[in-house]
C-alpha cells in the first residue's frame, strides 16, 4: 500500500485494492472476470474500504494543503478522452434504463419519507437549487452537465433565466438538445468542450458544477478561469463527492486499480476541506455535507434497475463492447457495488457528498 504520509497528493487508488492484501485483491479481480455472488463481492469491498480508511488516517493534518499545491503542476484535466469513453460511449438508452427519470448521474438525496430513486433525484435537485441560490432571471453556466438533469431542471424552473451547459460529450449535447426541444425550452444552450480549453467572454450570475470537479486535476487553474466568468456579485456552486479529511488521486498506472482504468481515469477524490485551500481565489460562503449513505442508497437503486433491465441492457452492452460484453456487465455491477460499499462504509461518515457556495475574491 502506498504510504500516504509520504505522498503530497495522497495517491490512493479508488478500488483500494492494495489495502486488503493479496487474497482481497484476487477476490476483486475474480469478481470482474467470472460470476461471483454479491455477498462475496461486498465482503471484499468492505475489507478494501476499511483498509483504505486506516491508511488515510495516517495522512498528515495538512494533506489537503499539500494536495492543492501539487495540483498546480498538472493540466486542468487529464485523460479527458478516456473519461468520456468510459461513461458515455454507451448510448443514452443505457442510462435511461439505470438512472432515475431525471437521468441524474450523481448522488441522490433521501429526506425523511423519500424511498424511490425518482424522489431522491428531485430532492437532490431542490437542494442544489437552494444551495446555489438560483433565481429566475439569472444567467447560469453549468460545467459538466451530464445527461442534462440539472440543466433541464433549471431551464424549466426558471424560464426567464438563460442556461449555458458544457459537456465533453457530443452525444450528451444532442440528447439534451432533443429533450429541451420536446419540452419547448428555448433558454438552454449546450456546448461541447474540453475543460482544458473551454473559455467564454460572457459573464454569469452563477456557475454551477455537479460531480465534475472530481474529474479535474488542477483546481487552481480552473478556479482562476471560473472567477473571470462571474459577475462581481456572482457565485460558484460546487457539488462533489469527498472524503471527510484526506484527498487522493485515482491511479490508472496501478494494474489493480480497475475502477480508475475502466471508470475514472484522471479522477481525484477531494477532501471536504479542499475548497478552503484556494483563499486567494474564492471564499467559502456556505457549505453543507451529506452522509455517504445517500450515495450508497443511490448506487444500490442503480444496481437494482441495472439488473431488472437486463433485456434492454444486454443488447446495448454487446453493441458497444462486442465479445467483451459479459465482462463489462460484471464490471458495471461491481462499479455499482463498489460505489455503494465506499459511501456506505461506517454509515456514510467517511466518504460523502459536499456542497459549497463560493464567492470570488476580488
Amino acid at each position: 500500500m502506498t504510504d500516504v504520509t509520504n505522498q503530497p497528493e495522497a495517491a490512493l487508488d479508488h478500488d483500494l485494492g492494495r489495502s486488503g492484501g493479496g487474497p482481497i485483491q484476487a477476490l476483486v479481480r475474480l469478481a470482474q472476470d467470472a460470476p461471483v455472488p454479491d455477498f462475496v463481492s461486498r465482503f471484499a469491498i468492505e475489507r478494501l474500504v476499511a483498509g483504505a480508511r486506516r491508511s488515510l488516517r495516517r495522512a498528515p493534518p495538512d494533506a489537503s494543503l499539500s494536495f492543492a499545491r501539487a495540483m498546480a503542476e498538472r493540466p486542468i484535466a487529464t485523460h479527458t478522452a478516456d473519461a468520456n469513453a468510459q461513461h458515455y460511449e454507451l448510448p443514452a438508452a443505457f442510462f435511461q434504463a439505470v438512472l432515475g427519470p431525471h437521468l441524474k448521474y450523481s448522488s441522490g438525496f433521501y429526506p425523511p419519507g423519500a424511498s424511490t430513486l425518482a424522489e431522491a433525484e428531485v430532492a437532490a435537485l431542490r437542494e442544489t437549487e437552494s444551495h446555489a441560490d438560483l433565481r429566475d432571471g439569472q444567467d447560469v453556466l453549468e460545467l459538466g452537465c451530464g445527461w442534462g438533469s440539472l440543466s433541464l431542471w433549471m431551464a424549466e424552473r426558471f424560464p426567464a433565466s438563460t442556461i449555458t451547459a458544457v459537456s465533453n460529450s457530443t452525444s450528451q449535447r444532442a440528447f439534451i438538445q432533443a429533450r429541451a426541444a420536446e419540452r419547448g425550452l428555448s433558454n438552454l444552450t449546450v456546448v461541447t468542450a474540453d475543460m482544458n480549453v473551454f473559455d467564454t467572454a460572457r459573464r454569469f450570475d452563477r456557475v454551477v458544477s455537479v460531480e465534475m470537479f472530481e474529474h479535474m486535476s488542477n483546481w487552481r487553474a480552473l478556479l482562476e478561469r471560473v472567477r473571470t466568468w462571474l459577475r462581481p456579485d456572482g457565485l460558484l456552486f460546487l457539488h462533489v463527492f469527498a472524503h471527510a479529511t484526506t484527498p487522493y488521486r485515482f491511479e490508472t498506472e496501478d494494474p489493480d486499480d480497475w475502477i480508475a482504468r475502466h471508470f475514472f481515469s484522471g479522477g481525484v477524490m477531494p477532501s471536504h476541506d479542499l475548497p478552503w485551500r484556494f483563499p486567494d481565489l474564492f471564499e467559502v460562503a456556505m457549505n453543507w455535507r451529506w452522509s455517504g449513505a445517500h450515495y450508497a442508497r443511490t448506487a444500490e437503486q442503480w444496481l437494482t434497475r441495472f439488473d431488472a433491465a437486463r433485456p434492454v441492457i444486454d443488447p446495448l452492452l454487446v453493441e458497444v463492447y462486442g465479445d467483451q460484453a459479459r465482462i463489462w456487465r460484471r464490471r458495471w455491477r461491481l462499479f455499482f457495488l463498489a460505489t455503494a460499499g465506499l459511501f456506505g462504509h461506517r454509515g456514510g461518515a467517511e466518504w460523502g457528498v459536499s456542497h459549497y457556495r463560493l464567492r470570488p475574491v476580488t
